[in-house]
């Protein structure tokens, strides 16, 4: 699985509000979005893509948690600066050197320069059973 990140500001920035961050242009946006229609066919083109999605705002999210026992949910927005997760990949690959290869290929994507410097993905196995303890 293939994770990348992004914050409230980052959301902010493509939609063209310059809160924290500058904002995005209309043509860095569309830059960035015909990138990534590209990246997801060549992934699915070469049979590797099993599913990908992009996650909506961050102000959109609720966490669950409990405290003493009770259930508590905390509506969004989260602070900008706290990034979470913005979309994934699943792919299935050769190995784990090809995912990283895969994901690598994600710092081509275009966007302004404070994206560019700070942008990164995570690739992590997905477990195929359960974890043994003990």
């Amino acid at each position: 699985m293939i994770l990348s990140y992004g914050s409230q500001q980052d959301y902010d920035g493509m939609a063209g509000k310059g809160t924290g961050k500058p904002a995005w242009t209309a043509a860095e946006v569309a830059a960035m979005v015909e990138f990534m229609t590209d990246f997801n066919n060549g992934l699915e083109a070469s049979g590797e893509l099993v599913e990908t999605r992009a996650l909506v705002d961050p102000v959109h999210t609720r966490r669950i948690g409990s405290k003493d026992g009770a259930p508590f949910v905390t509506d969004g927005p989260y602070a900008e600066t706290q990034e979470v997760l913005a979309g994934y990949w699943i792919i299935e690959c050769e190995s784990f050197d090809r995912a990283t290869e895969i994901a690598a290929g994600l710092g081509k994507c275009p966007g302004p320069a404070h994206i560019a410097d700070t942008a990164y993905a995570d690739v992590r196995p997905l477990a195929e059973a359960p974890p043994e303890f003990g």
